[in-house]
């Protein structure tokens, strides 16, 4: 099958049940799909209700497989062979396929669709046809039609016949970019790259945002971040990159404020920032990668406390999941080996002994307005945040450029 096929079929996925939406979602994945395969100009396409048919002329299925696996919205991909439209001609090409699957299975059914009603056999009796055909070729399988290894398909259709029997899944979700954009806070750890792919898969474009303390944290850290960003591009094409410099207002709340609530001060003024960035470039939430419990900032009254900073909604796509559920995530999209480099960042300084895992908002208030140079220190790092944009292998600008 490896070799053989000739097509390959792609099935939408949760989009199809988007209504009045289906059609420019439909539009969405099917330009994402010819940008994801522009190494391959010989493929030929056709747009068929709920699915993209790719006519591979000479490209191997596996190589169109690959990137085809990173396109949110698609569900899945089936390779498939065309035959004439001919009765022993199908019952070969069928033989062939099942006998080229690995594992061989020990099961399988047939599930035949009469496109071309001129065809002199219908559904069921090129199911029977079909099925005895695989069944002389290969004496020890067997047919379930109820929970089968294997369903061969066979759809016959004006010009001829498609087979297939081999469905890869696809990465579903919904198109990238169609529900949105969102700021992703991308903080170098595990989690956070975790969260910005969830969110892509549900069809949010994500900008990034790291907030950096240098010289008190190395360029290598900075470096990590986006390389961490590059890895997301590869289920979106594009991410922009934000760089805030953070170091002011880190030592300025410090040097005002250094008990129990700094962590949560520190970050109400980074969630301010960020929103500053999304509302520049649009954004209309920010995503971070909270999971519920994990560490003192991540209490639900911590997040509360910090969340109210803001006025956009604040996504948390891990806020119920484990550890080890993130980390198999991790290593799945490729970040979980770049996450875990021994690079700090600026969450690591100036950690206070025991972190308020209860904060009282009108204690952190009453904080907050004795510090009357904040909204301009917060103000200060936004303008002074720069960009960059990074594409999928590469960085489309050699350096990094004012944001505003």
């Amino acid at each position: 099958m490896k070799e053989t096929a000739t097509m390959a079929i792609l099935r939408y996925g949760e989009l199809v049940l988007k209504g009045k939406n289906r059609h420019r979602f439909e539009k969405t994945v099917y330009e994402q799909v010819k940008r994801a395969l522009r190494p391959f100009p010989s493929i030929g396409y056709d747009r068929e209700f709920g699915r993209i048919v790719l006519h591979l002329n000479g490209t191997p299925y596996e190589e169109a497989l690959e990137p085809l696996r990173r396109i949110f919205g698609l569900a899945s991909i089936s390779p498939a062979v065309t035959v004439e439209l001919e009765s022993q001609h199908i019952q070969e090409a069928a033989a062939e396929m099942m006998q080229e699957l690995e594992p061989s299975p020990a099961t399988f059914k047939v599930t035949v669709r009469r496109v071309n009603k001129r065809f002199p056999h219908d559904s069921q009796e090129m199911n029977r046809i079909v099925g005895g055909a695989v069944l002389r070729a290969m004496p020890g399988l067997r047919v379930d039609v109820h929970q089968p290894e294997v369903e061969l398909k066979v759809e016959l259709r004006e010009q001829g016949a498609w087979l297939y029997a081999r469905t890869d899944e696809g990465a579903g979700g919904f198109p990238y970019g169609s529900n949105g954009r969102g700021m992703l806070m991308l903080s170098g750890g595990i989690d956070s790259p975790v969260a910005g792919y969830l969110a892509m898969r549900q069809g949010l474009r994500v900008e990034a945002v790291h907030f950096h303390s240098y010289p008190y944290t190395s360029e290598k850290s900075q470096q990590k971040v986006r390389d961490l960003a590059e890895k997301l591009t590869a289920f979106g094409g594009s991410v922009r990159l934000h760089m805030v410099p953070f170091t002011e207002v880190q030592t300025r709340i410090h040097a005002a404020y250094s008990d129990n609530l700094l962590i949560t001060l520190l970050r109400r003024a980074m969630y301010r920032i960020t929103e500053k960035l999304a509302e520049a470039s649009g954004a209309g939430a920010i995503v971070t990668g909270d999971s519920l419990g994990q560490v003192a900032s991540q209490t639900l009254s911590s997040l509360d406390a910090i969340g109210r900073a803001v006025q956009l909604p604040v996504l948390r796509p891990l806020v119920f999941m484990e550890k080890k559920e993130i980390i198999r995530i991790a290593e799945n999209i490729d970040t979980f080996e770049l996450s875990i480099l021994p690079y700090e960042d600026c969450c690591t300084l100036f950690l206070p002994p025991s972190p308020s895992t209860n904060p009282n908002l009108n204690v952190i208030r009453s904080i907050e307005a004795n510090m009357p140079w904040l909204d301009e220190a917060i103000a200060d790092a936004a303008a002074r945040t720069e960009s960059i944009w990074i594409e999928r292998g590469q960085v489309k600008e050699d350096r990094f450029a004012s944001f505003f």
